[in-house]
């Protein structure tokens, strides 16, 4: 059973080394599914670091492997622009929504723009309003985790990642709080292809697509006819740079709140159980000493990496790791592939809970499109194992997940877990 650091199945790697290099392609969703990614990464830090993949079902890009220079291309937004979009796009989702408007959100903008649409709702996850949040949140989490079952087998992603999620992205946007889980599946019908996933066909897409965003002009106008308020939709409608904002604008910033607030806590939510799960010693490290919540909730974050990828366009020629990057190339950021360098993090490929820097990680990004929730996402991370270790003497997983088909959400769709007895 692969435990996605050093137990890389042979198989994969004998793929992975007998590709021609300059054919090597990490962008292949199955390769994420089946947890088969990782000897590819450690070809490419080791032989090609800034690599150029030609021909590819997203198009030609470059990947971008080691951390030193990933951050060196996150933290350079003038060369690196994310005005085209943050992730690698299939050709067939180019051509399925080419006659569809753009809907561009802050992620997706350089500065100046992007400094005032992300400080309108910044507000809604800084420090004073996390500390509000609080409470509320262990109390959610107590019910969900005191509704569990036990000595019976069940799906942790379910009954428990999407649902802690849901329950405080309801909350961020005063959502109606009995529909919560609509929110968890219009993130999963954006970011899963046709077929894995919500959706079958192109056309369900984008129906459901298309009742999100019209769900939240509703909100919208409701929202800005009313006095202001603390939700997400309030500050958006009543913000004096984000009022006048085009439709598709507001559409684009809907699509990355719901899953930039969906999918980096829930999947490391299950990574958690999971990681710990094939690292009984470092279970038994966490039971002995909850004070090493914290450092443990950094290291999931780092060793699952939720989001795997992120993408630039550059706006110029530029020498990156002895290659010149063409103006117009499209680049990818392998966070999941940063993570696991060795020449900045010790030993990457081993969970270890009580690291040195357990905060030194790419998952979060960084530069000017650094997550504006990654305080929220620690925090959630932070309560649910709190209340988890005050009830529950172990979790077990009882057979492998199924992972996410996707080359940028790196996650679980099921977890199957049991849970033999209480505290």
């Amino acid at each position: 059973m692969s435990d996605g650091a050093v137990d890389i199945r042979g198989e994969a790697r004998a793929r992975a080394y007998a590709e021609p290099l300059e054919t090597l392609n990490p962008a292949q969703p199955e390769l994420f599914a089946d947890d088969e990614l990782w000897p590819y990464f450690e070809r490419l830090r080791a032989e090609a670091p800034v690599h150029f993949t030609e021909d590819s079902a997203y198009g030609p890009y470059w990947s971008v492997t080691r951390y030193n220079d990933i951050m060196a291309v996150d933290t350079n937004h003038e060369v690196f622009s994310s005005a085209d979009g943050i992730t690698l796009v299939s050709l067939e989702a180019k051509e399925q929504n080419a006659n569809r408007p753009a809907r561009p959100s802050f992620i997706s903008m350089d500065p100046p723009k992007h400094d005032v649409q992300r400080k309108t709702v910044s507000p809604a996850v800084a420090p004073a309003n996390l500390h509000r949040m609080e409470p509320v949140i262990r109390e959610r989490a107590g019910i969900i985790l005191d509704g569990l079952p036990i000595d019976e087998v069940f799906d942790w992603v379910d009954l428990v990642s999407k649902e802690l999620t849901a329950m405080t992205l309801a909350t961020l946007f005063d959502f109606p709080f009995e529909e919560r889980r609509t929110l968890t599946h219009w993130s999963d019908c954006m970011t899963n292809a046709p077929g894995h996933g919500p959706v079958t066909s192109w056309d369900q897409k984008r129906s459901e697509v298309s009742a999100c965003f019209g769900r939240f002009t509703e909100m919208w106008n409701e929202r800005k006819d009313s006095p202001p308020q603390g939700d997400m939709i309030s500050m958006l409608a009543h913000g004096a740079d984000t009022r006048d904002m085009d439709v598709h604008e507001f559409h684009g910033n809907v699509a990355l709140l719901i899953i930039g607030g969906n999918d980096t806590t829930r999947n490391t939510i299950s990574g958690s159980v999971y990681a710990l799960n094939h690292n009984p010693g470092q279970y038994a490290k966490l039971k002995a000493d909850h004070s090493l919540i914290s450092s443990m909730v950094s290291e999931t974050i780092r060793w699952q990496t939720p989001l795997a990828h992120m993408a630039r366009t550059a706006t110029q020629d530029y020498e990156l790791g002895g290659k010149t990057i063409r103006k117009g190339d499209r680049v990818a950021m392998w966070y999941v592939s940063g993570n696991r360098d060795d020449e900045v993090i010790a030993d990457p490929d081993s969970y270890i809970i009580d690291r040195e820097r357990p905060r030194q990680h790419l998952s979060f990004g960084f530069g000017v499109h650094r997550c504006v929730g990654n305080r929220l996402a620690e925090l959630q991370l932070k309560i649910i194992w709190e209340e988890m270790l005050a009830r529950f003497p172990t979790i077990e997983v009882v057979a492998e997940p199924t992972r996410t088909h996707s080359v940028f959400v790196k996650g679980y769709e099921t977890l199957p877990v049991i849970i033999p007895t209480r505290n």
